[in-house]
């Protein structure tokens, strides 16, 4: 890429960001910052609280203050509705029909990427830059793909599986080939501002991030499905009440007030009757799952001579060779080689040929194993 080419810069206010745009800077691109402006917290009484940096004014003030350092415009841009539209009311209604979302992943897509490439067309902008721990394989300019971040423990290609196959041609991720420690090092020796801000391991817009306590504030109780129920055996025997669906995912075992001989985890939620199954760590293995609103980076065809195709299904799973079978409706179904613990509806089941992601799908629903076979990928519980 030639030198002085421009480059609209997403600034979070974290150290992330702040050492995207400096490097960008520093490698001759014309940068512009712009501070997306997502969400404010409010409390029970309707009053704004900080308790997240994410979209606080301290943030918006410190991607400031890092842009003015660089001598680089900054904007604030305001795209609070579209994210409760898309991201928040998305979120709610997911967890009161028994699912566990992801909102990282659609405000990547649903908001975040749109916004950005609307902005810099109006700025007549070619590129644009986020602070994510990814990187773009350009090795085929019309067909660029989504590589894994080399911080293994920081990766984030995750969570952009839905950013559409003709956006990543305008995207630039400058901290793909960097480490955690590098980029804290990088933003203290080029004294920015950011340096020093600690990582936000919380849901952006959940107050203290009890999101069974937001949820409960967003919406009213629908079709009982947000009040009391029943947990149940696999066998359908009543062994107490549970306080509404939207309080449990599956894998829980903590919280849930039960008492027996072994510990019981939420096995599968069904948000018709109400009824949540439990049961013990031994039938909490799944041997696959179905998915829908697939989209793929690569074409379709190329799944059928993938080298070693594995799939992730959740954020910090450490993946599993698997077969998929695509269909025509344009869902698909996945087989696991090997049973996996706690398959949530709602989460996404992303696609990897070793270090590239595929593509990926929203999770319908899991299939329980048929054998109590120990198998890998259990969450922390």
């Amino acid at each position: 890429m030639s030198k002085r080419e421009k480059v609209l810069v997403a600034m979070s206010g974290g150290v992330d960001s702040s050492v995207a745009l400096h490097l960008l800077v520093e490698h001759g691109y014309d940068a512009v910052g712009v501070t997306m402006k997502l969400w404010n917290s409010r409390d029970e009484n309707g009053n704004l609280v900080n308790d997240s940096y994410c979209c606080s004014l301290e943030a918006v003030n410190n991607a400031k203050l890092v842009c003015e350092a660089a001598d680089v415009p900054h904007y604030t841009l305001d795209f609070r509705g579209d994210f409760r539209e898309k991201v928040v009311n998305n979120f709610t209604t997911e967890y009161l029909r028994g699912r566990t979302p992801n909102p990282c992943i659609r405000c990547n897509s649903d908001v975040r990427w749109n916004a950005l490439l609307e902005y810099a067309d109006d700025l007549g902008i070619e590129w644009i830059a986020t602070g994510h721990y990814a990187r773009i394989d350009i090795s085929q300019p019309d067909r660029p793909t989504i590589q894994k971040g080399l911080d293994s423990h920081k990766d984030q290609s995750y969570v952009l599986w839905r950013v559409k196959r003709e956006e990543l041609s305008r995207t630039l991720f400058p901290l793909g080939n960097l480490t955690k420690p590098k980029v804290r090092k990088i933003a203290r020796e080029a004294n920015l501002t950011t340096a020093d801000v600690a990582e936000s391991q919380e849901i952006c817009f959940v107050p203290n991030d009890n999101y069974r306590t937001f949820i409960e504030s967003e919406s009213a109780a629908e079709n009982g499905l947000n009040g009391s129920g029943k947990f149940v055996t696999p066998e359908g025997k009543t062994v107490a009440e549970h306080r509404g669906i939207s309080h449990y995912t599956v894998g829980q075992r903590r919280g849930l007030g039960i008492s027996g001989a072994e510990p019981v985890y939420v096995q599968v939620i069904e948000p018709d009757s109400g009824d949540i199954t439990v049961a013990p760590r031994q039938s909490m293995f799944f041997s696959g799952c179905s998915l829908k609103d697939l989209n793929w980076h690569i074409d379709e065809t190329d799944l059928d001579i993938v080298n070693e195709l594995t799939v992730l299904i959740r954020y910090n799973h450490e993946g599993v060779s698997c077969k998929i079978e695509r269909n025509r409706d344009g869902t698909a179904e996945v087989r696991f080689d090997e049973a996996q613990f706690a398959v949530a509806p709602g989460q996404s089941a992303v696609f990897y040929d070793g270090d590239r992601l595929l593509g990926g799908g929203i999770i319908t629903e899991g299939f329980l194993n048929e054998e109590t076979t120990i198998g890998q990928g259990e969450i922390n519980e």
